[in-house]
């Protein structure tokens, strides 16, 4: 089944100008502000959003900065383009969408450096994804009040993706999916980084057990070269004499759709069931993997520890066992702060005051519902936060249902931040504490011993809420009781965890040889 690209805007053709601003003549009529952005290198026609990034004059390209939050990131516009080619130039002025500001005639005056971005990567929904387009920055004075014409280029290519070096502990996988390409109706591949275990290459008759590891939101799999760099603290503890051998496997976070949570789901596609029946047996099979749900444990923070969570949840016999640190929100009734099932709107709660996204340590507010969510409607096509390969389009593209159209269906309105309720049931197939709860009488002998979930009291994002729904729940749990670990701790912010490194191995093995 395939993804067709949303329905964009069409290309609004205009005449290539100069490379400069261009003020409006003061005997013409003034002309008002807008960007004229021009295609200057050999590329085929193709679709996809459009965006003009105003970086601080001074500081780094302006096109990392895209999907940074807060009233200080720098000024940005976006569109929808069909069909973008050679030559051809796109108007970017006051009718598109902007972030942080309302609109374009809130830029304050002053001075930028102007860069142009062009996404058409349809399978890896992030800012910079191999192939993209963009050109090079321009220092500029910008003042709305005044008017012209920006003209820019688009003549710069992100290179085509390539796999990392590998060293003889350190290596990487890229398998074609075919329960994914199926679903998509084009290639889509699975990426997994790969630790070894020290001595893997002289122990040539052992088997190891497996490590799942999944990152935060958007993790790439290229982080194991990180955690095995000289000198990390990673590395000691991996490479430590007492240390368990394993066989680490951190997945890859990202996709047509953004993270793809590595679940099945109606809008991603059978992630899931990739992950268990593709990826893990093929890794187990060329690294000496014993292969067998008793040696088979996960784990993860954040968007790690939601999906090391659901995994052992949704795979009971799979895996043999999950430590889940911050997990993303395991009850819906805490979706961060939105009650899914009883609040009419995400962006403004029951008082009528805008909702917080995340907060500072001392609980001060670093941004709200609404600006996050304007940020991502600015990175979607379409202007919705459905399409933008950010945490909440993640979220609504894996718990929610797909709409006739082919695409996730908002749970709320992206403007106005109202909730869809006929949507929401289907989010109920992804709430654990839900499932936990309605299920414990068949899952909860499959789970003995194997759940282990630790969040910090003052979690940025609020986490801490869910993961008290979901203790009190298994609290009450007797048939069988619950005898898995959840830890609170006081004080503590996002991303917490109780047990370093070394505990949390010496569990795991624990775990593999059947002593918990």
């Amino acid at each position: 089944m395939s993804h067709g690209l949303p329905a964009l805007w069409p290309l609004v053709l205009a005449t290539a100008g100069p490379a400069l601003v261009e003020p409006a003549d003061p005997a013409r009529p003034q002309t008002p502000l807008r960007f004229e952005v021009r295609v200057a290198r050999k590329i085929a026609p193709r679709d996809g959003r459009l965006f003009v990034v105003l970086g601080k004059a001074d500081g780094p390209e302006p096109r990392f900065s895209l999907g940074h939050t807060g009233l200080d990131a720098p000024p940005a516009l976006a569109r929808d383009v069909v069909g973008l080619d050679t030559g051809k130039v796109a108007v970017l002025d006051a009718t598109v969408a902007t972030f942080p500001i309302d609109s374009l005639g809130q830029l304050p005056a002053g001075d930028y450096n102007a860069q142009a971005v062009f996404h058409s990567n349809p399978d890896l929904n992030l800012p910079n994804a191999p192939g993209d387009l963009y050109g090079p920055t321009r220092r500029l004075t910008i003042d709305p009040a005044k008017g012209g014409i920006v003209a820019l280029e688009l003549s710069e290519q992100v290179p085509a993706e390539t796999m990392p070096a590998e060293t003889d502990l350190v290596k990487f996988v890229k398998l074609e999916s075919k329960l994914l390409s199926k679903f998509h109706g084009r290639p889509i591949s699975l990426r997994a980084g790969i630790i070894l275990p020290r001595d893997f290459a002289r122990e040539t008759d052992r088997r190891y057990p497996l490590r799942v590891h999944i990152g935060g939101y958007g993790a790439r799999y290229t982080g194991v070269s990180g955690r095995m760099r000289e000198g990390s603290a990673f590395r000691r503890a991996w490479m430590a004499d007492e240390a368990p051998r394993m066989i680490l496997v951190q997945l890859d976070g990202a996709g047509p759709l953004g993270d793809p949570y590595q679940v099945n789901s109606a809008n991603h596609g059978p992630y899931g069931d990739a992950i268990t029946r593709e990826l893990i047996p093929y890794i187990e099979a060329t690294y000496r993997g014993i292969g067998a749900g008793q040696a088979r444990v996960l784990d993860g923070g954040s968007t790690g520890g939601w999906v090391s969570l659901a995994l052992q949840v949704f795979y009971p016999d799979f895996f043999n066992g999950c430590w889940s640190s911050c997990p993303d929100s395991v009850d819906f009734r805490d979706l961060q702060l939105v009650n899914i099932y009883e609040d009419g709107n995400a962006y403004l709660n029951a008082d009528g005051f805008e909702r917080p996204a995340a907060r500072l340590l001392n609980g001060d507010v670093k941004y709200t519902m609404s600006h996050e969510l304007q940020m991502e409607n600015l990175l979607g096509r379409r202007d919705s936060w459905t399409l933008s390969g950010g945490q909440w389009g993640a979220w609504n593209a894996t718990y929610g249902p797909r709409s006739a159209d082919g695409r996730p269906a908002p749970l709320w309105n992206p403007k106005t931040g109202r909730i869809d309720r006929s949507v929401v049931d289907h989010w109920k197939r992804y709430d654990l504490r839900l499932i936990l709860d309605r299920d414990w009488k068949t899952l909860g002998p499959r789970l003995r011993g194997k759940i282990h979930v630790y969040v910090g009291e003052a979690d940025d994002y609020f986490l801490n809420n869910a993961v008290h729904r979901l203790s009190d729940s298994l609290s009450r749990a007797t048939d069988p009781p619950f005898d898995g670990v959840i830890r609170f701790g006081p004080g503590k912010g996002h991303c917490w965890c109780e047990i370093g490194e070394e505990e949390m191995m010496k569990q795991m093995a624990e775990r593999f040889e059947g002593k918990k």
